[in-house]
Protein backbone atom coordinates (compact mmCIF):
# COMPACT_ATOMS: atom_id res chain seq x y z
CA UNK A 1 0.00 0.00 0.00
CA UNK A 2 1.31 3.12 -0.66
CA UNK A 3 2.06 5.93 1.65
CA UNK A 4 -0.73 9.01 1.66
CA UNK A 5 0.46 12.79 2.37
CA UNK A 6 -2.41 13.96 5.26
CA UNK A 7 -1.76 17.05 7.10
CA UNK A 8 -1.44 16.92 10.21
CA UNK A 9 -4.46 18.91 12.13
CA UNK A 10 -3.63 21.69 13.99
CA UNK A 11 -6.22 23.78 16.82
CA UNK A 12 -7.05 25.80 14.07
CA UNK A 13 -8.84 22.69 12.65
CA UNK A 14 -10.28 22.17 16.38
CA UNK A 15 -11.77 25.37 16.67
CA UNK A 16 -13.32 24.72 12.74
CA UNK A 17 -14.51 20.79 13.82
CA UNK A 18 -16.01 22.28 16.95
CA UNK A 19 -18.83 24.69 15.23
CA UNK A 20 -19.47 21.86 12.79
CA UNK A 21 -20.39 19.38 15.31
CA UNK A 22 -22.07 21.98 17.46
CA UNK A 23 -24.08 22.70 14.45
CA UNK A 24 -25.20 19.03 14.07
CA UNK A 25 -24.71 17.26 17.13
CA UNK A 26 -25.69 18.00 20.88
CA UNK A 27 -23.13 17.04 23.36
CA UNK A 28 -23.12 14.25 24.93
CA UNK A 29 -24.09 13.55 28.71
CA UNK A 30 -21.34 13.20 31.28
CA UNK A 31 -22.48 10.13 33.78
CA UNK A 32 -21.04 11.30 36.85
CA UNK A 33 -18.37 9.26 39.11
CA UNK A 34 -18.23 8.43 42.81
CA UNK A 35 -16.32 6.14 45.17
CA UNK A 36 -14.53 3.36 42.73
CA UNK A 37 -16.63 3.89 39.84
CA UNK A 38 -15.42 6.67 37.30
CA UNK A 39 -17.21 9.61 34.83
CA UNK A 40 -18.34 8.11 31.73
CA UNK A 41 -18.83 9.85 28.63
CA UNK A 42 -21.60 8.86 26.45
CA UNK A 43 -20.66 8.76 23.51
CA UNK A 44 -22.95 5.93 23.00
CA UNK A 45 -25.79 8.05 22.93
CA UNK A 46 -24.28 9.69 19.72
CA UNK A 47 -27.38 8.98 16.81
CA UNK A 48 -25.13 6.59 15.10
CA UNK A 49 -24.22 5.03 18.17
CA UNK A 50 -20.29 5.81 18.26
CA UNK A 51 -18.31 8.91 18.40
CA UNK A 52 -17.01 7.93 14.97
CA UNK A 53 -19.94 10.42 13.90
CA UNK A 54 -18.22 13.38 14.73
CA UNK A 55 -15.28 13.07 13.27
CA UNK A 56 -17.26 12.11 10.01
CA UNK A 57 -19.43 15.17 9.94
CA UNK A 58 -16.28 17.80 10.01
CA UNK A 59 -14.15 15.52 7.40
CA UNK A 60 -16.72 15.38 4.86
CA UNK A 61 -18.20 19.07 5.31
CA UNK A 62 -14.70 19.98 3.80
CA UNK A 63 -15.49 18.12 0.87
CA UNK A 64 -16.65 19.73 -2.37
CA UNK A 65 -20.37 18.97 -2.72
CA UNK A 66 -20.15 17.95 -5.83
CA UNK A 67 -17.03 15.28 -4.82
CA UNK A 68 -18.65 12.05 -3.62
CA UNK A 69 -17.24 10.94 -0.22
CA UNK A 70 -15.61 7.04 0.05
CA UNK A 71 -14.06 5.75 3.27
CA UNK A 72 -13.37 1.70 4.53
CA UNK A 73 -14.89 1.22 8.05
CA UNK A 74 -15.51 -1.98 10.38
CA UNK A 75 -18.77 -0.58 10.87
CA UNK A 76 -19.03 2.78 13.12
CA UNK A 77 -17.14 5.06 10.75
CA UNK A 78 -19.19 4.10 8.07
CA UNK A 79 -22.41 5.06 9.78
CA UNK A 80 -20.64 8.50 10.42
CA UNK A 81 -20.02 8.99 6.87
CA UNK A 82 -23.33 8.10 6.00
CA UNK A 83 -24.92 9.93 8.91
CA UNK A 84 -22.74 13.39 7.65
CA UNK A 85 -23.91 12.45 4.12
CA UNK A 86 -27.39 12.38 4.53
CA UNK A 87 -27.25 15.86 6.67
CA UNK A 88 -24.84 17.28 4.22
CA UNK A 89 -26.39 16.44 0.79
CA UNK A 90 -23.70 14.32 -0.53
CA UNK A 91 -23.01 11.34 -2.07
CA UNK A 92 -21.32 8.47 -0.08
CA UNK A 93 -20.14 4.92 -0.65
CA UNK A 94 -18.85 2.66 2.63
CA UNK A 95 -16.63 -0.16 1.96
CA UNK A 96 -16.97 -2.82 4.96
CA UNK A 97 -15.01 -6.32 5.39
CA UNK A 98 -17.26 -9.05 4.86
CA UNK A 99 -17.00 -9.89 8.75
CA UNK A 100 -18.17 -6.98 9.61
CA UNK A 101 -20.67 -6.76 12.97
CA UNK A 102 -23.90 -7.95 11.80
CA UNK A 103 -25.62 -4.93 13.94
CA UNK A 104 -23.31 -2.70 12.13
CA UNK A 105 -23.89 -3.95 8.88
CA UNK A 106 -27.87 -3.56 9.00
CA UNK A 107 -27.96 -0.37 10.40
CA UNK A 108 -25.90 0.62 7.34
CA UNK A 109 -28.27 -0.66 5.04
CA UNK A 110 -31.02 1.34 6.27
CA UNK A 111 -29.18 4.69 6.01
CA UNK A 112 -29.41 4.27 2.01
CA UNK A 113 -25.58 5.00 1.40
CA UNK A 114 -23.49 2.83 -1.17
CA UNK A 115 -22.52 -0.18 0.87
CA UNK A 116 -19.72 -2.71 -0.76
CA UNK A 117 -18.12 -5.68 1.33
CA UNK A 118 -15.16 -6.98 0.63
CA UNK A 119 -12.47 -9.13 2.44
CA UNK A 120 -12.43 -10.61 5.62
CA UNK A 121 -10.85 -8.10 7.97
CA UNK A 122 -10.34 -3.82 7.42
CA UNK A 123 -7.08 -4.33 5.48
CA UNK A 124 -8.70 -5.70 2.42
CA UNK A 125 -11.70 -3.42 3.02
CA UNK A 126 -9.35 -0.27 3.05
CA UNK A 127 -6.88 -1.63 0.30
CA UNK A 128 -10.41 -1.86 -1.70
CA UNK A 129 -11.72 1.86 -0.70
CA UNK A 130 -8.25 3.45 -2.06
CA UNK A 131 -8.35 1.69 -5.13
CA UNK A 132 -11.72 3.45 -5.20
CA UNK A 133 -10.98 6.81 -4.60
CA UNK A 134 -8.19 7.02 -7.04
CA UNK A 135 -10.82 6.82 -9.61
CA UNK A 136 -12.57 10.50 -8.74
CA UNK A 137 -13.77 10.15 -5.23
CA UNK A 138 -12.86 11.68 -1.61
CA UNK A 139 -11.41 9.07 0.34
CA UNK A 140 -12.04 9.84 4.05
CA UNK A 141 -10.11 7.39 6.50
CA UNK A 142 -11.41 6.37 9.41
CA UNK A 143 -8.51 7.92 11.69
CA UNK A 144 -5.73 9.25 9.71
CA UNK A 145 -7.24 12.16 8.27
CA UNK A 146 -7.34 16.03 10.07
CA UNK A 147 -10.79 16.75 9.68
CA UNK A 148 -11.69 13.11 11.23
CA UNK A 149 -9.30 13.37 14.34
CA UNK A 150 -10.05 17.34 15.21
CA UNK A 151 -13.72 15.92 15.21
CA UNK A 152 -12.39 13.31 17.47
CA UNK A 153 -11.21 16.06 19.62
CA UNK A 154 -14.22 18.09 20.13
CA UNK A 155 -15.52 15.63 22.80
CA UNK A 156 -12.63 17.58 24.94
CA UNK A 157 -13.95 20.73 24.21
CA UNK A 158 -17.43 19.50 25.98
CA UNK A 159 -15.68 17.73 28.50
CA UNK A 160 -14.15 21.07 29.05
CA UNK A 161 -17.45 22.26 30.24
CA UNK A 162 -18.39 19.03 32.40
CA UNK A 163 -16.13 18.28 34.56
CA UNK A 164 -14.25 21.05 37.20
CA UNK A 165 -10.10 20.59 37.44
CA UNK A 166 -7.96 18.10 36.78
CA UNK A 167 -8.83 15.46 34.81
CA UNK A 168 -7.56 11.65 33.29
CA UNK A 169 -9.20 10.70 30.03
CA UNK A 170 -9.07 7.39 28.94
CA UNK A 171 -9.97 6.02 25.61
CA UNK A 172 -9.87 3.52 23.31
CA UNK A 173 -7.10 3.27 20.44
CA UNK A 174 -7.78 1.57 17.60
CA UNK A 175 -6.38 3.15 14.34
CA UNK A 176 -5.81 6.58 16.45
CA UNK A 177 -7.95 8.70 15.65
CA UNK A 178 -9.65 9.39 18.64
CA UNK A 179 -6.62 9.33 21.05
CA UNK A 180 -5.08 12.00 18.29
CA UNK A 181 -7.81 13.85 18.47
CA UNK A 182 -8.09 14.21 22.32
CA UNK A 183 -4.77 14.55 22.39
CA UNK A 184 -4.82 17.69 20.40
CA UNK A 185 -7.18 19.34 22.54
CA UNK A 186 -5.20 17.71 26.06
CA UNK A 187 -1.93 19.67 24.43
CA UNK A 188 -3.41 22.88 25.23
CA UNK A 189 -4.53 21.79 29.28
CA UNK A 190 -2.31 20.83 31.39
CA UNK A 191 -4.24 19.85 33.93
CA UNK A 192 -5.35 17.03 31.45
CA UNK A 193 -3.85 13.57 31.77
CA UNK A 194 -4.63 11.04 28.66
CA UNK A 195 -4.34 7.63 28.36
CA UNK A 196 -5.02 5.33 25.20
CA UNK A 197 -6.38 1.40 25.68
CA UNK A 198 -5.78 -1.08 23.10
CA UNK A 199 -6.94 -4.86 22.89
CA UNK A 200 -3.88 -7.15 23.05
CA UNK A 201 -4.87 -8.94 19.82
CA UNK A 202 -4.64 -5.74 17.90
CA UNK A 203 -1.75 -3.80 19.17
CA UNK A 204 -0.76 -1.64 15.98
CA UNK A 205 -1.11 1.87 17.44
CA UNK A 206 1.47 1.49 20.42
CA UNK A 207 3.30 -1.13 18.36
CA UNK A 208 3.84 1.91 15.71
CA UNK A 209 4.99 4.26 18.26
CA UNK A 210 7.75 2.12 20.12
CA UNK A 211 9.48 1.75 16.26
CA UNK A 212 8.51 5.21 15.19
CA UNK A 213 6.56 3.95 11.87
CA UNK A 214 3.92 1.77 10.99
CA UNK A 215 4.73 -2.04 12.22
CA UNK A 216 2.56 -4.62 10.67
CA UNK A 217 1.02 -7.34 13.37
CA UNK A 218 -0.84 -10.27 13.04
CA UNK A 219 -4.47 -9.43 14.37
CA UNK A 220 -6.07 -12.00 16.67
CA UNK A 221 -9.78 -12.03 17.36
CA UNK A 222 -10.98 -9.83 19.55
CA UNK A 223 -14.56 -8.59 21.36
CA UNK A 224 -13.67 -4.74 20.08
CA UNK A 225 -14.08 -5.39 16.59
CA UNK A 226 -14.25 -1.63 15.33
CA UNK A 227 -10.85 -1.20 16.76
CA UNK A 228 -8.69 -4.06 15.33
CA UNK A 229 -6.92 -3.62 12.42
CA UNK A 230 -3.40 -2.94 10.96
CA UNK A 231 -2.89 1.19 9.97
CA UNK A 232 -2.19 2.50 7.78
CA UNK A 233 1.47 3.20 6.28
CA UNK A 234 2.41 7.19 7.23
CA UNK A 235 -0.55 7.46 9.56
CA UNK A 236 -0.19 11.09 11.18
CA UNK A 237 -2.21 9.64 14.32
CA UNK A 238 1.16 7.64 15.48
CA UNK A 239 3.08 11.28 15.75
CA UNK A 240 0.21 12.85 17.25
CA UNK A 241 -0.13 9.58 19.81
CA UNK A 242 3.41 9.57 20.55
CA UNK A 243 3.52 13.54 21.29
CA UNK A 244 0.15 13.97 23.45
CA UNK A 245 -0.77 10.43 24.85
CA UNK A 246 0.60 9.82 28.54
CA UNK A 247 -0.03 6.58 28.50
CA UNK A 248 -0.53 3.46 26.17
CA UNK A 249 -1.96 -0.02 27.51
CA UNK A 250 -3.33 -2.99 26.60
CA UNK A 251 -6.27 -5.16 27.90
CA UNK A 252 -6.77 -8.50 27.72
CA UNK A 253 -10.29 -10.36 26.41
CA UNK A 254 -11.20 -11.50 29.62
CA UNK A 255 -10.73 -7.69 31.09
CA UNK A 256 -12.88 -6.42 28.37
CA UNK A 257 -15.54 -9.04 28.43
CA UNK A 258 -15.94 -7.57 32.63
CA UNK A 259 -15.93 -4.37 31.76
CA UNK A 260 -19.23 -4.19 29.33
CA UNK A 261 -20.67 -6.37 31.79
CA UNK A 262 -19.64 -4.06 34.59
CA UNK A 263 -21.27 -1.32 32.39
CA UNK A 264 -24.83 -3.36 31.62
CA UNK A 265 -24.82 -4.71 35.79
CA UNK A 266 -23.66 -1.58 37.62
CA UNK A 267 -24.53 1.42 35.36
CA UNK A 268 -27.45 0.55 33.76
CA UNK A 269 -25.28 0.80 29.85
CA UNK A 270 -24.88 -0.96 26.76
CA UNK A 271 -21.65 -0.59 25.20
CA UNK A 272 -19.81 -2.59 22.09
CA UNK A 273 -16.47 -4.66 22.55
CA UNK A 274 -14.27 -1.57 21.10
CA UNK A 275 -16.39 1.03 23.02
CA UNK A 276 -15.25 -0.69 26.52
CA UNK A 277 -11.67 -0.85 25.90
CA UNK A 278 -10.54 2.34 27.98
CA UNK A 279 -12.85 1.28 31.15
CA UNK A 280 -11.43 -2.45 30.93
CA UNK A 281 -8.03 -0.70 31.29
CA UNK A 282 -8.90 1.77 34.03
CA UNK A 283 -10.95 -1.06 35.92
CA UNK A 284 -7.98 -3.74 35.83
CA UNK A 285 -5.97 -0.95 37.08
CA UNK A 286 -3.53 -0.24 33.96
CA UNK A 287 -3.88 3.45 34.52
CA UNK A 288 -2.22 6.05 36.30
CA UNK A 289 -5.05 8.44 37.45
CA UNK A 290 -4.58 12.45 38.46
CA UNK A 291 -7.75 14.07 39.24
CA UNK A 292 -10.86 13.03 37.97
CA UNK A 293 -11.05 9.78 36.02
CA UNK A 294 -12.92 9.92 32.82
CA UNK A 295 -14.05 6.92 30.54
CA UNK A 296 -15.27 7.60 27.30
CA UNK A 297 -17.59 5.02 26.70
CA UNK A 298 -16.90 5.05 22.43
CA UNK A 299 -19.98 3.00 21.00
CA UNK A 300 -22.91 0.79 21.75
CA UNK A 301 -23.45 -1.15 18.52
CA UNK A 302 -22.77 -4.38 19.47
CA UNK A 303 -24.80 -7.19 17.82
CA UNK A 304 -27.51 -8.83 20.23
CA UNK A 305 -26.61 -12.49 20.91
CA UNK A 306 -22.84 -11.28 20.91
CA UNK A 307 -24.18 -9.14 24.06
CA UNK A 308 -26.29 -12.37 25.89
CA UNK A 309 -22.96 -14.36 24.89
CA UNK A 310 -20.79 -11.62 27.08
CA UNK A 311 -23.39 -11.04 29.70
CA UNK A 312 -23.96 -15.16 30.41
CA UNK A 313 -19.94 -15.56 30.73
Amino acid sequence: MSVRTVRVPTIADLDRAEEIVRAHLRPTPLLPGGGDDPALKLESLQPTGSFKVRGALTAVSGVPVDVPVITASAGNHALGIAFAAGVLGRKATVVVPGNASAAKVAALRRTGAELVEVGTGFDDAERHALALAAEGAAYVSAYNDPGVIAGQGTIGRELATQVDGPMTVVCTVGGGGLAAGLGLWASTRPDVRLAGAEVAASPSVSAAVRAGRRVPIEVRPTLADGAKGNIEPGSVTVDLVARHVDQLVTVEEDELRAAVRYLVRERGLVAEGAGAVGLAALLAGKVTVHGQPVVVISGRNIALPTLAEVLAG
